[in-house]
């Protein structure tokens, strides 16, 4: 009953990765995530009686928020933001802040902005000081392995007896053993050694973070090893609802207003380039 029981979840999860709000449009690669439904009419929001937006964020964040060579507040958030504005055709009311990540809460409660777009939570808790839009980035789990024993899907019946590494107590570990539960689930408190010991051809493959991964496997340290197989897999039982846009608690016109941007800039195609600028080895 357990095996059917697991058998079920792993299916259910490959199934929801073919949903409109959840994965690329198309398979080929790159992969852009769409998590919107293009058929969906939000209504255009009347900003005109709004005084400013301002957005705030951080700078230590990167590739979200981060200060460049010059000094400037650069990042995929900041370019969100500023889409976003467009999008609204409020461009003169514009602006994004950049402050410590313990005052945003703060700064916030004493008006001195608008919305948070830094990667705030959308927990239970946050939910009951803040109103969000609905979320624009969601990170993956995914399977990593040498590119001479690529997988493809589905996987769940070519993983039994497997040594795969995941990180020690994390979210991908309790996943990892809830959906393919016949891995040899091989356990690390450090990254680098999991990583280095698939370089070295000790584990089949590794599971965590797809965005994480995706930056090792595009940078010198994989020294082109390994690559993407199977997946990407989303669970909000494990992994959470994603990034999404705060707005002061009770303000729904303006996160309805968010909304309706970020479908826009999703539905042009403006979010499928911010999106490669910042992750030019997609994690899905």
């Amino acid at each position: 009953m357990t095996s059917i029981r697991n058998t079920a979840k792993a299916l259910a999860l490959l199934l929801s990765l073919t949903a409109p709000a959840a994965v690329a449009a198309h398979a080929a690669e790159p992969a852009i995530p769409l998590f919107w439904d293009i058929k969906e009419r939000l209504p255009k929001p009347d900003l005109t009686k709004l005084p400013r937006l301002r957005f705030l964020t951080t700078i230590d964040f990167p590739p979200f928020n981060h200060l460049d060579g010059s000094g400037r507040l650069s990042g995929f958030h900041v370019d969100l933001a500023r889409a976003i504005c467009a999008e609204l055709e409020i461009m003169p009311k514009c602006q994004i802040q950049a402050l410590p990540w313990g005052e945003l809460d703060k700064a916030m409660q004493e008006k001195q902005g608008e919305a948070i777009i830094a990667g705030l939570a959308v927990t239970a808790e946050n939910r009951a000081r803040y109103d969000f839009s609905r979320p624009y980035l969601k990170f993956p789990a995914r399977f990593v392995t040498p590119r001479a024993k690529s997988l493809t899907e589905p996987l769940f019946d070519k993983l039994p007896g497997q040594r795969i590494g995941v990180m020690a107590g994390s979210a991908h570990e309790r996943m990892l053993r809830s959906y393919f539960p016949d891995t040899k689930a091989v356990t690390y408190s450090r990254q680098d050694w999991m990583l280095q010991d698939l370089k070295d051809g000790k584990l089949a493959g590794v599971f965590g973070d797809g965005m994480r991964l995706a930056f090792w496997l595009a940078g010198t340290d994989s020294a082109g090893c390994c690559r993407f197989s199977g997946g990407p897999y989303l669970s909000t039982e494990y992994l959470g609802n994603g990034l999404a846009v705060a707005t002061e608690h009770g303000n729904a016109e303006l996160a309805a207003a968010l909304d309706y941007a970020l479908q826009q800039i999703a539905t042009k195609g403006t979010f499928a380039e911010l999106y490669l600028r910042y992750f030019p080895v997609s994690f899905y």
